[in-house]
Protein backbone atom coordinates (compact mmCIF):
# COMPACT_ATOMS: atom_id res chain seq x y z
CA UNK A 1 0.00 0.00 0.00
CA UNK A 2 1.49 3.53 -1.16
CA UNK A 3 1.55 6.42 1.54
CA UNK A 4 -0.89 9.21 0.92
CA UNK A 5 1.63 11.57 0.58
CA UNK A 6 -1.01 14.09 2.75
CA UNK A 7 -0.67 11.82 5.72
CA UNK A 8 3.69 12.15 5.30
CA UNK A 9 5.95 15.07 6.15
CA UNK A 10 9.39 15.86 7.16
CA UNK A 11 10.57 17.05 10.19
CA UNK A 12 14.27 17.12 11.70
CA UNK A 13 15.27 14.54 13.62
CA UNK A 14 14.33 14.64 17.69
CA UNK A 15 16.51 12.16 20.28
CA UNK A 16 13.19 10.33 20.69
CA UNK A 17 13.21 9.21 17.38
CA UNK A 18 16.36 6.65 18.35
CA UNK A 19 14.42 3.80 18.91
CA UNK A 20 13.29 4.22 15.22
CA UNK A 21 16.83 4.78 13.62
CA UNK A 22 18.01 1.64 15.55
CA UNK A 23 15.31 -0.42 14.03
CA UNK A 24 16.14 1.50 10.15
CA UNK A 25 20.29 0.50 10.98
CA UNK A 26 19.33 -2.99 12.50
CA UNK A 27 18.87 -3.93 8.68
CA UNK A 28 22.13 -6.25 7.13
CA UNK A 29 21.74 -3.65 3.91
CA UNK A 30 21.50 -0.44 6.25
CA UNK A 31 24.90 -0.98 8.40
CA UNK A 32 26.79 0.29 5.24
CA UNK A 33 24.98 3.16 4.94
CA UNK A 34 26.06 4.60 8.78
CA UNK A 35 29.37 6.82 9.18
CA UNK A 36 29.51 5.27 12.00
CA UNK A 37 28.03 2.03 13.25
CA UNK A 38 24.57 2.47 14.62
CA UNK A 39 23.97 -0.61 16.93
CA UNK A 40 23.01 0.49 19.93
CA UNK A 41 20.77 3.39 21.52
CA UNK A 42 23.76 5.24 22.00
CA UNK A 43 24.64 5.28 18.91
CA UNK A 44 21.14 5.65 17.46
CA UNK A 45 21.06 9.08 19.54
CA UNK A 46 25.08 10.43 18.51
CA UNK A 47 23.68 9.67 14.84
CA UNK A 48 20.74 12.28 15.69
CA UNK A 49 23.27 14.40 17.33
CA UNK A 50 25.66 14.53 13.96
CA UNK A 51 22.77 14.86 11.74
CA UNK A 52 22.23 18.10 14.12
CA UNK A 53 25.60 19.64 14.23
CA UNK A 54 25.61 19.09 10.35
CA UNK A 55 22.39 21.27 9.93
CA UNK A 56 23.98 23.65 12.65
CA UNK A 57 27.28 23.99 10.22
CA UNK A 58 24.88 24.51 7.52
CA UNK A 59 26.58 21.49 5.41
CA UNK A 60 23.98 19.23 5.63
CA UNK A 61 20.14 18.48 6.47
CA UNK A 62 18.37 15.52 7.99
CA UNK A 63 14.74 15.02 8.08
CA UNK A 64 12.52 12.39 9.23
CA UNK A 65 9.96 11.32 7.08
CA UNK A 66 6.82 11.22 9.20
CA UNK A 67 3.81 9.35 9.20
CA UNK A 68 0.56 11.55 10.79
CA UNK A 69 1.17 10.70 14.09
CA UNK A 70 4.85 12.19 13.83
CA UNK A 71 6.27 8.56 13.97
CA UNK A 72 9.70 8.07 11.65
CA UNK A 73 9.55 6.14 8.44
CA UNK A 74 12.38 7.03 6.67
CA UNK A 75 15.16 9.56 6.33
CA UNK A 76 16.04 12.05 3.67
CA UNK A 77 18.85 14.18 3.75
CA UNK A 78 20.79 17.13 1.23
CA UNK A 79 25.04 16.81 2.10
CA UNK A 80 27.85 18.43 0.08
CA UNK A 81 25.83 21.45 0.41
CA UNK A 82 27.99 23.79 -2.41
CA UNK A 83 26.85 27.63 -1.57
CA UNK A 84 29.19 28.36 -4.43
CA UNK A 85 27.93 26.17 -7.00
CA UNK A 86 24.22 25.84 -5.47
CA UNK A 87 24.12 21.83 -5.49
CA UNK A 88 23.80 19.11 -2.89
CA UNK A 89 23.79 15.56 -2.93
CA UNK A 90 20.84 13.93 -1.75
CA UNK A 91 20.30 10.50 0.27
CA UNK A 92 17.90 8.69 1.83
CA UNK A 93 16.49 5.18 3.33
CA UNK A 94 13.50 4.02 5.31
CA UNK A 95 12.72 1.95 7.90
CA UNK A 96 11.88 -1.88 6.96
CA UNK A 97 8.48 -1.88 7.56
CA UNK A 98 7.66 1.82 5.18
CA UNK A 99 9.34 0.10 2.54
CA UNK A 100 7.25 0.22 -0.91
CA UNK A 101 4.78 2.33 0.32
CA UNK A 102 6.56 5.99 -1.54
CA UNK A 103 7.75 7.13 1.58
CA UNK A 104 11.35 7.80 -0.13
CA UNK A 105 9.65 9.05 -3.10
CA UNK A 106 7.69 11.93 -1.00
CA UNK A 107 10.50 12.27 1.02
CA UNK A 108 12.97 12.85 -1.57
CA UNK A 109 10.33 14.98 -3.37
CA UNK A 110 9.68 17.03 -0.47
CA UNK A 111 13.40 17.80 0.21
CA UNK A 112 13.67 18.86 -3.49
CA UNK A 113 11.53 21.48 -2.92
CA UNK A 114 12.85 22.69 0.44
CA UNK A 115 16.47 22.53 -1.26
CA UNK A 116 14.94 24.78 -4.14
CA UNK A 117 13.02 26.96 -1.94
CA UNK A 118 14.96 27.75 1.41
CA UNK A 119 18.34 26.71 0.38
CA UNK A 120 18.09 28.50 -2.89
CA UNK A 121 20.16 25.25 -4.25
CA UNK A 122 20.41 25.15 -8.02
CA UNK A 123 20.94 21.35 -8.78
CA UNK A 124 20.81 18.27 -6.71
CA UNK A 125 22.50 14.81 -7.78
CA UNK A 126 21.97 10.93 -6.08
CA UNK A 127 23.12 7.58 -7.06
CA UNK A 128 22.17 4.00 -6.45
CA UNK A 129 23.83 1.27 -6.94
CA UNK A 130 22.79 -0.13 -10.56
CA UNK A 131 21.31 -3.77 -8.92
CA UNK A 132 19.18 -1.25 -6.82
CA UNK A 133 15.57 -1.35 -9.02
CA UNK A 134 13.67 0.31 -5.82
CA UNK A 135 16.03 3.20 -5.38
CA UNK A 136 15.98 3.73 -9.16
CA UNK A 137 12.63 3.77 -9.01
CA UNK A 138 12.54 6.11 -5.65
CA UNK A 139 14.51 8.58 -8.08
CA UNK A 140 12.27 8.73 -11.11
CA UNK A 141 9.25 9.14 -9.23
CA UNK A 142 10.43 12.38 -7.11
CA UNK A 143 11.84 13.70 -10.44
CA UNK A 144 15.86 12.83 -10.66
CA UNK A 145 16.74 12.33 -14.09
CA UNK A 146 18.55 9.90 -15.60
CA UNK A 147 22.65 11.59 -16.32
CA UNK A 148 24.85 8.66 -16.68
CA UNK A 149 26.51 5.58 -15.49
CA UNK A 150 29.27 5.88 -13.38
CA UNK A 151 31.17 2.31 -13.49
CA UNK A 152 32.45 0.25 -10.45
CA UNK A 153 32.36 3.12 -8.12
CA UNK A 154 31.16 1.43 -5.36
CA UNK A 155 33.14 -1.94 -3.90
CA UNK A 156 31.09 -3.81 -0.86
CA UNK A 157 32.57 -7.24 0.42
CA UNK A 158 35.21 -7.05 -2.36
CA UNK A 159 32.48 -6.62 -5.04
CA UNK A 160 32.70 -3.37 -7.73
CA UNK A 161 29.08 -2.02 -8.30
CA UNK A 162 28.29 0.48 -11.28
CA UNK A 163 25.92 3.60 -9.98
CA UNK A 164 23.79 5.57 -11.76
CA UNK A 165 24.05 9.11 -11.33
CA UNK A 166 20.64 11.22 -11.44
CA UNK A 167 20.12 15.11 -10.96
CA UNK A 168 16.49 17.54 -10.61
CA UNK A 169 17.41 20.81 -11.04
CA UNK A 170 15.41 23.96 -9.53
CA UNK A 171 14.32 25.00 -13.07
CA UNK A 172 12.91 21.46 -14.01
CA UNK A 173 9.69 21.02 -14.88
CA UNK A 174 8.36 17.77 -13.25
CA UNK A 175 4.87 16.27 -13.66
CA UNK A 176 3.85 13.73 -11.68
CA UNK A 177 5.80 14.10 -8.38
CA UNK A 178 3.91 14.47 -5.18
CA UNK A 179 5.51 18.31 -5.23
Amino acid sequence: MTSSPATLSLRPWRQEDAEAVLTAFGTPEMTRQADEPVDSPAAAADWITRRTRDRDLDRAYAFAVTDENGTPLGNVAVGAVNRTHATGWVSYWTTPAARGRGVAAYGCAALARWCFDELALHRLELAHRTNNPASCAVAHAAGFAVEGLQRQKLAYDGVRYDVELHARLASDVVPGTYL
